[in-house]
């Protein structure tokens, strides 16, 4: 099967993308490449799944739209995993405008994209971090999510809002990934887990 995913150099990209490789699926990963953290950990992911046959890459930003419905056009996935967001909560405190582009424009593009060629399923990821203020534990799905807390945090609960009414309006499937903390082998080094250790 064809699949693309984005944000295939990422800690979770890059595992996910190896899986579906291991398991014979078509992968495409689009990536940035962006410096937020130490680029060498990107690459040393990048080179690991460029030894597969059936992985293709292309190094843009979401925001680029024309590429990235070039990308979609000419590889044709069934399934498209968007995981690719500037992430940090703290990061988004100094550089909110980076998060609207990045988290805003280029999910839209990816959504847009996914729409025009028919994709079968649309996966996406999301965050705990929409739960917000909420003193309700533990946070179920069904939970309200108003009181985001940072402008990370919103552009994801944005996130959740498009992906909710393209899926209303066109009928895509979409589901949406509320990650945690997600922490293995070959994680990003901001995280508190790395820090502590």
């Amino acid at each position: 099967m064809k699949i693309l995913i984005t944000g295939s150099s990422g800690f979770i990209g890059f595992h996910l993308s190896k899986l579906l490789l291991e398991k014979g699926n078509n992968v495409h990963g689009i990536d940035s490449m962006n410096n937020y953290y130490d680029v060498s950990l990107k690459k040393a992911r990048l080179k690991i799944l460029l030894k597969y046959k059936k992985f293709s890459f292309s190094k843009t930003n979401l925001e680029n739209n024309k590429k990235i419905e070039n990308i979609f056009r000419k590889f044709k996935p069934k399934i498209v995993i968007h995981l690719a967001a500037q992430a940090g909560v703290r990061y988004s405190i100094d550089k909110p405008r980076v998060y609207l582009k990045s988290n805003i424009d280029g999910t839209f593009n990816v959504i847009e994209s996914s729409h025009k060629i028919g994709v079968k399923h649309l996966i996406m990821a999301s965050s705990s971090s929409v739960y917000g203020a909420n003193k309700k534990i533990p946070f179920k799905e069904i939970d309200k999510t108003e009181t985001q807390l940072s402008i990370y945090a919103s552009t994801k609960k944005a996130n959740e809002s498009m992906a909710h009414s393209y899926s209303n309006i066109w009928n895509i499937p979409i589901t949406m990934l509320r990650f945690f903390t997600v922490y293995g082998p070959r994680q990003r080094p901001d995280l508190a887990i790395n820090k502590f250790t």
